[in-house]
């Protein structure tokens, strides 16, 4: 008779540990990764109050561009360019955001599968995400590329409005 409660507990710790082990996996494992040398940017995250979430938006108005392969963030206001607080949302950008469509694919289909509410830091990226795609989407003139980013940009937006529900 014990041997039976040991093999059942067992059996439940196992399935316990993998559960747990999957609610904890990474949206943005990149995020975890030491960039530029510098400490405080292991797992940076833009928005910390009010101001920065204003700040974001003034951003994306005045035009912010992600570009993909060469790791880029342009910002076409100098004077919001400039700002001390821009460069942990250029680390961001080009360092912890998925640029090929097979990674964007990745975050979606873990996207799809949470049954939690994301992070405030996951949320953001993935809003980032979102205007990356739609701005790589609106360059590419080949039909089946269109046709494959424009379901990358449904999926990443669904996945937003899904978050954003009353619980």
């Amino acid at each position: 008779m014990t041997q039976w409660w040991a093999l059942l507990a067992l059996v439940y710790l196992s399935a316990y540990l993998a559960a747990a082990q999957y609610h904890r996996r990474a949206l943005y494992p990149s995020a975890f990764r030491i960039k530029r040398g510098t400490y405080s940017l292991i797992d940076p995250a833009f928005q910390r109050s009010v101001e920065d979430v204003k700040l974001l938006f003034e951003i994306l108005l005045a035009g912010m561009q992600i570009e993909g392969e060469e790791h880029t963030m342009l910002i076409p206001d100098e004077e919001l360019a400039s700002l001390r607080s821009v460069q942990k949302l250029e680390a961001i950008c080009e360092d912890i955001l998925p640029k090929s469509l097979s990674d964007i694919r990745r975050l979606t289909a873990e996207l799809t599968r949470r049954r939690q509410p994301l992070s405030l830091r996951d949320f953001e990226r993935t809003v980032l995400t979102l205007v990356y795609a739609t701005q790589t989407l609106a360059q590419l003139s080949s039909q089946q590329q269109r046709e494959a980013w424009t379901d990358a940009v449904v999926q990443l937006f669904r996945a937003i409005q899904e978050d954003l529900k009353p619980a």
